[in-house]
C-alpha cells in the first residue's frame, strides 16, 4: 500500500496525476460527442456490419473538440505549444491511429461476432484512450 501512495505521490508531484485526471475529464466529453454522433449513425445509417463506417465521421467531430480540450487544459503546463500546424498535425495524427484502433475493434465486434454496434463502443474506446494519452504526452504535447 506504501508503494502505491509514493507512486501517486510521485504521479502529483510529475503533474502526470493530473494530467491523468484532466485527460480523463476531456476525454469523457469527447467520449460523449463521438457517441452523440456515432450512435444516430449506426442506428439509422450504416447498420449491422457496417457500423465501422460510422467511425471516421464520430472522431472528425470529436477530435475537433479533443484538440482544443486537450491542448488548453489536459496537458497545460506540460511541454511546448506549437503555434503552426506541426502540433496539430501530430494531433491528428495520434487521433488518426486511435481512430484505426477503434475502427477496428468496431469491426471486430460487428462484423466477426455480429455484436450491436453500441457493444464494442466501451472496450475501444478505452483501448484508444489509453494508447492515445500515452502518444499525446510524449509524442504531441512534450
Amino acid at each position: 500500500m506504501t508503494a502505491i501512495l509514493k507512486q501517486f505521490g510521485s504521479w502529483r508531484d510529475s503533474g502526470l496525476l493530473g494530467q491523468l485526471v484532466r485527460f480523463g475529464i476531456s476525454g469523457g466529453l469527447s467520449t460523449l460527442i463521438y457517441t452523440a454522433v456515432y450512435a444516430p449513425l449506426t442506428l439509422f445509417v450504416f447498420k449491422g456490419a457496417h457500423a465501422v463506417w460510422a467511425v471516421p465521421f464520430a472522431f472528425a467531430v470529436a477530435v475537433t473538440a479533443g484538440y482544443f480540450l486537450h491542448s488548453r487544459w489536459s496537458f497545460r503546463g506540460h511541454g511546448t505549444r506549437d503555434p503552426g500546424a506541426t502540433q496539430k498535425a501530430k494531433f491528428v495524427a495520434v487521433q488518426a491511429s486511435g481512430m484505426a484502433l477503434n475502427a477496428l475493434i468496431t469491426w471486430i465486434g460487428t462484423a466477426w461476432f455480429h455484436l450491436h454496434p453500441l457493444i464494442p463502443l466501451l472496450p475501444a474506446i478505452a483501448v484508444a484512450t489509453v494508447f492515445t494519452f500515452i502518444l499525446n504526452r510524449w509524442l504531441v504535447f512534450s
